[in-house]
């Protein structure tokens, strides 16, 4: 109900009143007096006027919790139900647990700390308290297995696509995974999935953000950067991670009428940041040099051989870098 009340709030220029939220909620006066002491002791400064009703004055700059971000989905098909938590091992394997005992499509799993935040490759994702976005958002895609891969793709150029718009940050995308700003990795994408021979039982879209991150560990330190570090200012998480939802909602329906990337090709050829470049592919039994050329609707890179060829590379094979360095 809070999330509820903070929409119809954030929406209204005038002060609401306990009348029409009874009605629009469908719940007592008492009940949307309580739900408003609750949201006050939160740090939302909630203006109170007898005969007038509720106005929002102002809202903490980084509440970070499940009514904040519904309160910020405003009409969603896709979103189905938000489940917070301070901690979890991982919102990828806590996604996967709920999928088990059979949550929805379109739930989506959201945690303040990761205490075994999970990366590409079995790598470690740091993950700090307070500072940054981890979600997972768990889909049951009537798809085949095969075409399951690509949606890390379409997540990343959401990603990119809402740091854009709602931060107006230059973000771009690191083919296949990484979301990059000013040439340092400010995102990070982990899709698993449990399917049978012709059909997904289930898949898990975990995105790791860093937002108002201040320092990082020695060993990314070089590498990684925030919306917090690029603005100079501490940005609201709730409202990133709905954006990013809202941008991948519209991409993924693109995306599952041809279940290819063809509708998004232009788009996601438009925030890469190596299309062009040269790179180095590193795979299990080849290591070769070329220039990124884009990617084909199945999400894989196209690298232009010295001799003129072309290889598509598929990202669940190789690491791809540039030739001097990350990016």
């Amino acid at each position: 109900m809070k999330s509820e009340i903070l929409k119809v709030l954030r929406q209204s220029d005038t002060h609401v009143s306990g009348q029409e939220l009874c009605e629009r909620l469908g719940v007592s006066r008492t009940a949307v007096w309580k739900n408003i002491r609750q949201l006050q002791e939160e740090g939302y400064q909630i203006e109170a006027v007898r005969n007038k009703g509720y106005r929002m004055i102002e809202a903490p700059v980084d509440v970070f919790n499940a009514s904040e971000i519904k309160s910020r989905l405003e009409a969603s098909s896709l979103i189905q139900k938000v489940l917070y938590t301070e901690e979890t091992d991982s919102t990828n394997t806590w996604a996967k647990r709920l999928a088990e005992e059979g949550s929805p499509s379109g739930t989506l799993a959201v945690a303040e700390r990761q205490t075994q935040g999970k990366g590409r490759r079995g790598k470690v994702w740091s993950s700090p308290e307070g500072t940054s976005v981890y979600m997972t958002l768990l889909l049951r895609p009537e798809i085949l297995p095969q075409y399951a891969a690509p949606l890390t793709l379409v997540m990343g150029l959401s990603v990119a696509q809402a740091l854009s718009e709602t931060l107006g940050l230059p973000a771009g995308i690191k083919w296949p995974n990484d979301v990059v700003v000013s040439g340092k990795k400010i995102c990070g994408i982990l899709t698993e999935m449990n399917a049978q021979i012709d059909y997904v039982e289930y898949l898990v879209i975990g995105t790791g953000i860093n937002v108002n991150t201040q320092e990082f560990p020695d060993e990314i330190k070089e590498v990684a950067t925030s919306a917090a570090v690029q603005l100079g200012h501490i940005v609201s998480r709730a409202e990133l991670a709905a954006a990013v939802i809202r941008c991948f909602e519209k991409n993924y329906e693109i995306y599952l009428e041809s279940c290819s990337l063809k509708g998004l090709l232009e788009d996601y050829r438009e925030k890469m940041i190596n299309v062009d470049r040269e790179v180095k592919v590193m795979g299990p039994g080849e290591v070769f040099e070329g220039v990124a050329k884009g990617i084909n609707p199945a999400g894989e890179l196209l690298v232009e051989r010295p001799n003129g060829s072309v290889t598509a590379v598929s990202g669940g094979e190789v690491s791809v870098r540039g030739i001097y360095g990350y990016v």
